[in-house]
């Protein structure tokens, strides 16, 4: 569904990617496992066409991608819910999620759209009409998820999706994007719950320095030697 192949990103002089490559099959869960400032975000952000890659190329379904204005890779198919959640604090949660439905490709589906993420999330329902920032993060945080979803994505990236939350909530909220995949959506998975992730994922990449440097399926890395040391603290 998705390749990146040889990608290299720079922030000024500084190199954040380094001849990245993976793969992205369709109906997959793909996670990326490493350290802050490894260069996770980057990555989604060089797929999502917010940083023009200087080398490399980002093919989906076969079309590259690399360097396209974000709108367009929004209107393929391509969704994102940003590390931070990234909502509009003083719009309603309605008009929140209307906002997620401006994309040509969403608009004609949008009533449909609302009524799943709703369904998904009855807590937004209760909350239609109050102010995005006031409400909790876990709440916020799946306002994020159902406004991306109201984009009509097939697949998702998802940067740090439990960040700042309670165990509880992160663990709700990682079951969601487990039924999400269920679903027939694909989901690229940043996560600081490294476990989880790995449980979750079908395949895996490590990310040190820029560079993938481990890959594997989700359950090799989770007994890999190396994980386990560097990332579960075993």
């Amino acid at each position: 569904m998705l390749r990146v192949e040889n990608l290299d990103v720079f922030y000024g002089d500084a190199q954040a990617l380094d001849g990245v490559s993976l793969d992205i099959e369709e109906g997959a869960v793909v996670a990326i496992v490493g350290a802050n400032g490894t260069g996770k975000t980057s990555l989604i952000r060089a797929i999502a066409g917010m940083l023009v890659p200087a080398r490399g190329r980002v093919l989906y379904r076969a079309t590259d991608i690399a360097g396209w204005p974000s709108h367009r890779v929004c209107n393929l198919g391509i969704g994102q819910v940003a590390e931070g959640r990234q909502i509009f604090p003083t719009l309603s949660v309605a008009e929140n999620l209307d906002m997620g439905a401006l994309l040509p490709r969403a608009r004609s589906r949008r009533d449909e759209s609302r009524k799943r993420v709703l369904s998904l999330f009855p807590v937004l329902a209760e909350r239609a009409w109050q102010a995005a920032g006031t409400l909790s993060g876990g709440e916020q945080q799946m306002l994020a998820i159902g406004r991306c979803l109201m984009g009509a994505p097939e697949l998702i990236m998802f940067d740090e999706p439990s960040l700042g939350l309670a165990p509880a909530v992160a663990h709700h909220l990682l079951g969601t994007i487990r039924d999400l995949n269920r679903e027939g959506i694909t989901c690229l998975l940043v996560e600081q719950n490294v476990a989880l992730s790995l449980k979750l994922a079908s395949r895996a990449y490590v990310l040190e320095n820029g560079r993938v440097t481990l890959s594997g399926s989700g359950a090799e890395l989770l007994a890999d030697d190396r994980v386990r040391s560097a990332y579960l603290g075993l």
